[in-house]
């Protein structure tokens, strides 16, 4: 049976609403799952090899204003590049394959929550991702500065110029 357009468009904007309220922005949902969001993984990314991932696949990201101590990307800049968050109950990150585990942590956020470090950066996901195995915030220059992928080893992978 085929739904009327409108009912249709409906149907699409409550998922998107739904996935704005959730994460502030639309993931699509993945049959790779590998863990939860709060593991700390690694992949093979396009254009900049194997990186850190969250759970999901998605690629994480450091700020470089950040300084490798507290996070400084706090309202609009955490909404374009959500901070990777513990969930409530969950004292420590999970480190995946390849992650080095005493490099794991966490630093506080401003509003109280655990937010996952590596080699004490503060780790970020970058809403322009839309799918895993894709790093489009490499070298960004964006909400006052600018954002590079991990190599396992805590460095950042800086294979362009910021722009």
């Amino acid at each position: 049976m085929r739904l009327p357009r409108i009912l249709l468009v409906a149907r699409g904007v409550v998922a998107a609403g739904t996935c704005a309220l959730a994460l502030g922005a639309c993931r699509p949902t993945t049959s790779a799952v590998s863990g939860p969001v709060y593991e700390v993984t690694t992949a093979s990314v396009g254009g900049v090899g194997t990186v850190l991932v969250d759970g999901q696949g998605y690629t994480l990201y450091l700020f470089e204003p950040d300084h490798q101590s507290s996070s400084t990307c706090v309202g609009s800049c955490a909404e374009a590049w959500p901070p990777l968050v513990l969930p409530s109950g969950v004292s420590a990150p999970r480190a995946g394959h390849g992650v080095h585990e005493a490099l794991l942590g966490t630093v506080a956020r401003t509003n109280g929550s655990l937010q996952v470090t590596y080699d004490h950066w503060p780790l970020y996901r970058w809403v322009g991702d839309t799918r895993p195995g894709i790093a489009t915030g490499e070298a960004r220059n964006n909400l006052g500065g600018c954002w590079y992928t991990l190599r396992p080893d805590g460095s950042a992978v800086k294979t362009m110029a910021c722009v």
